[in-house]
């Protein structure tokens, strides 16, 4: 096997690509994910991966980055936001359609292992990555090793409580874990629709959103503000617990160009620190780190 298959099984696409021994492209696709249908989504997997191999004439190991976790203790699913594969044998299942051994990670991990293999963070001992997209996911690398935990739970900063939060800002939106207030329900792009649509009564994407406020519209300022002020709360509550040399973000959110130096301005207040050497930063292979950090997961 001299190809290695990185696999993204995100809420609405799949995107995959197969490297070459030296790190290089060789195929890639992107297909749609079919919502809410477990089996489904495992034939369209299967269907990927004989599309890549197909392509590349070659037998690829096969990484997969998803959303959640496989639970050490029973071998499903947990914590996915793509609800449909929570309790399921996913990884057993798909190694069952493909005859083979397949590693999955979190999302979040596989963007933290590719920027840290040979993206903005190479080089960096400890890395946090982070996913501000449909969700709020976010792993841990460190010395280019995923950090998966005892738990299988590592990273996962978006289930935690707003830090430092204000009087209206309690007790926060419900959020699908079943508590209030998490990180993701203010972080992701839901929840910045979300914001926006209480503050001004209008349900518009998170999207339109950054795109009103660069054109200097005050709601969607305001609102953006708010959530890049919750942000630098939130990573500096993960600098003060794990300090990493680098945080690498993901997702379409973090294409604001404007938040690698706003978020660390920010952030001075609430990190325990004389000095904050931590670097914040984009990826650099932008959407396609999570599917470059599943193929290296096979290093």
């Amino acid at each position: 096997m001299s190809h290695r298959l990185g696999i993204d099984l995100g809420g609405t696409k799949i995107a995959a690509v197969v490297l070459d021994r030296d790190g290089r492209v060789a195929w890639q696709t992107r297909v749609s994910t079919p919502r809410h249908d477990y089996v489904a989504t495992i034939e369209a997997l299967a269907n990927v991966v004989g599309a890549a191999e197909a392509a590349v004439d070659d037998r690829c190991t096969v990484g997969l980055g998803m959303p959640g976790a496989i639970s050490p203790a029973t071998g499903l699913v947990k914590n996915a936001n793509s609800t449909w594969l929570n309790g399921r044998p996913f990884q057993r299942d798909l190694e069952a359609r493909l005859g083979r051994a397949v590693r999955c990670a979190n999302d979040a991990n596989c963007l933290a292992r590719s920027e840290a293999a040979d993206g903005n963070a190479a080089g960096a001992s400890v890395v946090f990555g982070v996913i501000v997209g449909t969700g709020t996911g976010g792993g841990l690398v460190v010395n280019r090793q995923v950090i998966t935990g005892a738990n299988a739970i590592a990273g996962e900063w978006g289930h935690n409580a707003l830090p430092w939060p204000s009087p209206d800002e309690v007790p926060g939106p419900a959020c699908y874990c079943g508590r209030a207030g998490c990180l993701e329900t203010w972080l992701s792009g839901p929840g910045l629709a979300a914001d926006f649509a209480r503050r001004t009564g209008e349900s518009v994407r998170a999207e339109a959103i950054v795109t009103r406020a660069a054109a200097g519209e005050a709601d969607a300022r305001r609102a953006l503000e708010a959530w890049t002020g919750r942000l630098a709360r939130g990573l500096a509550s993960v600098i003060n617990l794990l300090d990493p040399d680098v945080i690498v973000m993901g997702g379409g959110l973090s294409e604001i160009a404007s938040l690698y130096d706003e978020v660390p301005r920010l952030w001075r207040e609430w990190v325990f620190s004389d000095r904050i050497d931590t670097r914040l930063v984009p990826a650099m292979y932008g959407a396609a780190s999570g599917v470059r950090g599943a193929a290296w997961l096979w290093e």
